[in-house]
């Protein structure tokens, strides 16, 4: 296997075993066996468990934020656009085994001292709420910044809460819920 391919293959193994059995009870011994790789070359691709868990959140990350604009792009302009990420939500939802949010789960069992993992899942959050508001901005007309963040923070409050509580009941009426009270925040706006 390829360098670059083992690497890989460490990450999306790893990145299994924290999503669907969390971070702290995944060790690295786990990670070696199920990559079926000596200890040595886990250790010359990631220094740490910690390391690893940042590299799976960044793939997580990218390839969430990628789905996400496929699905904003694939609709037409106006509300369509601003409710995408709940249809991606509901799709997410049906995949095989949904545990949530990658990030919250992971958050969920950090100590106060994992500032590094911490801080990465808080810039992620902001990359999704930024890009949302880029969402807002170019599908609601004459619009302030403060009106801009007050949509966009609601919609990104909104997909939160419907991945939470879908997770946690095991359904996917929060997804449709969020997504029906998500045009109560463009009540009077100019859709373009």
């Amino acid at each position: 296997m390829q360098r670059s391919d083992l690497h890989q293959h460490i990450i999306t193994t790893a990145g299994n075993l924290f999503y669907y059995q969390g971070y702290n009870s995944t060790g690295i011994n786990e990670i070696i066996s199920k990559c079926d790789i000596a200890k040595a070359t886990l250790y010359s691709h990631f220094k740490s468990k910690e390391d690893i868990c940042v590299a799976y959140l960044n793939q997580r990350h990218g390839a969430f934020m990628n789905s996400l604009k496929d699905y904003v792009n694939q609709r037409t302009e106006s509300k369509n656009q601003l409710l995408a990420i709940f249809d991606l939500l509901r799709d997410m939802y049906l995949e095989e085994n949904f545990q949530g949010c990658w990030g919250l789960k992971t958050l969920g069992e950090l100590s106060p001292n994992q500032t590094k993992i911490l801080n990465v899942i808080q810039q992620q959050k902001k990359e999704l709420l930024l890009y949302l508001g880029e969402v807002v901005g170019e599908n609601i007309a004459n619009l302030s910044k403060a009106e801009t963040e007050k949509i966009s923070s609601g919609l990104y409050l909104l997909y939160e809460s419907a991945v939470t509580e879908s997770h946690l009941f095991k359904n996917d009426w929060p997804i449709f819920m969020a997504k029906s009270i998500a045009p109560l925040l463009l009540t009077d706006m100019d859709l373009k």
